[in-house]
């Protein structure tokens, strides 16, 4: 999959709004393009890109969402990167974390995949805001959720056994969330949260 080369970026273009790329980890929320936002941000954003245009094709980003989480354990740092884009037509999920593996230099290797799922499958696109109040007694966003379900089962369990001695069965749907805050990404990625999942809503109903 990863045999695929990238095209080398041309100039720098006009939609391309915010400071230059700079360290992994910058809000990637300031660029428009989704190879921008992704180079800014992501540790290894050839890897992401690679993966994401494989399937994307000559297609057109129309939306995207970017996540990247550090997690600390005895073996040291662990990074959990994710995008989600959606091209007018699917849902495009990449996803990579770092998992250990002795044969390898270094001892970790990175876990890569990507599931494409097409909006006609999605059910509910679910959006919910937590709003505050800052110093000043204004009200503020303190937080945005985007929750995605499909048609697919991704869970059956059994309930006890009620006093008639029948039993049911609870359904759980596949769902895809997504989350951004004052504290993880700040303003600008809550808004660009917020486009994503008005987009998600926008096109669903249209993509029966």
């Amino acid at each position: 999959m990863f045999s695929r080369v990238l095209r080398r970026r041309g100039p720098r273009r006009p939609e391309d709004t915010g400071p230059p790329v700079a360290l992994p980890g910058t809000d990637w929320s300031p660029f428009a393009r989704l190879e921008s936002a992704a180079e800014a941000y992501f540790l290894h954003p050839d890897v992401a890109l690679a993966a994401i245009g494989g399937v994307l094709g000559r297609r057109r980003v129309r939306g995207f969402t970017l996540e990247r989480v550090v997690d600390l354990t005895d073996a040291g740092a662990s990074v959990w990167q994710e995008a989600a884009v959606c091209d007018g037509h699917r849902l495009i999920l990449w996803h990579s974390e770092e998992v250990e593996d002795s044969a390898a230099p270094g001892g970790t290797v990175l876990d890569s995949s990507i599931q494409v799922l097409p909006l006609s499958e999605v059910r509910h696109v679910g959006m919910r805001t937590l709003v505050g109040r800052d110093g000043s007694g204004g009200r503020t966003r303190r937080g945005v959720f985007v929750v995605v379900t499909t048609g697919t089962l991704q869970e059956l369990s059994a309930v006890p056994l009620d006093e008639g001695g029948s039993g049911t069965a609870r359904f759980r749907p596949e769902s895809f969330r997504f989350s951004k805050s004052l504290d993880d990404g700040g303003p600008g990625q809550m808004d660009r949260l917020t486009a994503f999942g008005e987009l998600l809503g926008r096109l669903v109903p249209a993509s029966r």
